[in-house]
């Protein structure tokens, strides 16, 4: 099954319905499957106390608030419309990610294929109710949590309605740093939880998501961006473009690489098998009727003669006719 890919365009609008509207094309032509924004109402998602990241007063400064920081990042309803019809129109999947009660209504009414739950609502109890009466599948990022949580919100997901759950496993900060991207997590929770598993990946470069491909992430989702120097908080640990392309093509070629899991000759090797194997042959000139000896014998290639696997079945044997140095061996 060919590996899912979402690209995150998030909130790298910068709350400008255009650049949206770029980044939904610059999606397209990376060769991405989906293209992904957030849909809020930023006084129904963070309150006036809320402090930012570590990596948000990095990148934005400390002088507001979260909750004004965001609000600049904020698109009304409507242009979600438009960038959903957009999307129909290029013919890549659109999904946006909900934070706030209201959004899950909105964007349930604009028929996207799943949900896409963040890893800050897992712990959220009246979204996850209002994400599962909806009935679509769930793909939900399991950044910052524990087993434990991820049960309990998986739980109360298909108690109410959802019909099926992906896990992405995350780490939510950014950039991550390689030593706490722990992608064998894929694995543990795929174990535990029966469910299939993916990726959503908050590191620099392409590397990373590459190799959750290469061990079986389902979904593989990364944040890009027209520019990693324009402002905003996530720019800098999103990929540019080109990058993404790129990322979207290491990925596909991961899949080739990973085959049936059948060991066989390939037909791209089969050609070197005569070429790099050997064969046995006169160590010396040999004459007609000579018992064939360790010292009158060598393995050599090519490999269009008897095997050397053969060895003790022809010690002992006569030449059945003159061979010179370097002859193939018949008998």
């Amino acid at each position: 099954m060919s590996t899912y890919i979402i690209a995150e365009a998030g909130v790298n609008h910068n709350g400008d319905l255009d650049t949206a509207f770029k980044l939904v094309e610059k999606a397209h032509a990376a060769g991405a499957d989906c293209v992904k924004f957030q849909t809020f109402i930023s006084e129904n998602d963070i309150s006036c106390h809320a402090e930012k990241a570590a990596y948000q007063k990095e990148t934005c400064g400390n002088a507001e608030s979260q909750l004004d920081m965001v609000k600049k990042l904020e698109l009304p309803f409507q242009a979600f419309s438009k960038l959903k019809a957009y999307c129909d129109q290029l013919g890549i999947a659109f999904l946006s990610t909900p934070f706030d009660l209201e959004s899950v209504a909105f964007l349930n009414a604009i028929d996207m294929p799943f949900w896409k739950v963040p890893s800050g609502e897992v712990t959220h109890l009246p979204y996850l109710l209002a994400i599962a009466r909806t009935g679509k599948p769930v793909v939900m990022s399991t950044g910052m949590c524990e087993m434990e949580e991820i049960q309990r919100a998986m739980d109360v997901l298909k108690a109410n309605g959802t019909p099926q759950i992906t896990l992405l496993h995350c780490n939510t900060e950014y950039p991550t740093p390689y030593e706490d991207v722990n992608l064998r997590a894929m694995e543990t929770m795929r174990r535990r939880f029966g469910v299939d598993v993916g990726y959503s990946d908050h590191t620099p470069g392409i590397e990373v998501p590459i190799a959750a491909a290469a061990l079986g992430a389902v979904i593989v989702e990364k944040h890009f961006t027209l520019d990693k120097n324009m402002k905003g908080p996530d720019h800098r640990a999103s990929l540019e473009p080109e990058e993404l392309a790129a990322m979207v093509r290491g990925i596909r070629r991961a899949e080739e690489a990973l085959g049936s899991g059948r060991k066989t000759v390939s037909p791209s090797e089969r050609g070197n098998r005569e070429i790099a194997r050997k064969s046995v042959v006169a160590r010396c000139a040999i004459r007609k009727g000579d018992v064939l000896t360790e010292e009158n014998l060598a393995a050599k290639r090519p490999g269009t003669g008897i095997s050397p696997m053969r060895w003790f079945d022809i010690l002992g044997t006569r030449a059945v006719r003159d061979f010179a140095e370097d002859e193939l061996i018949e008998l």
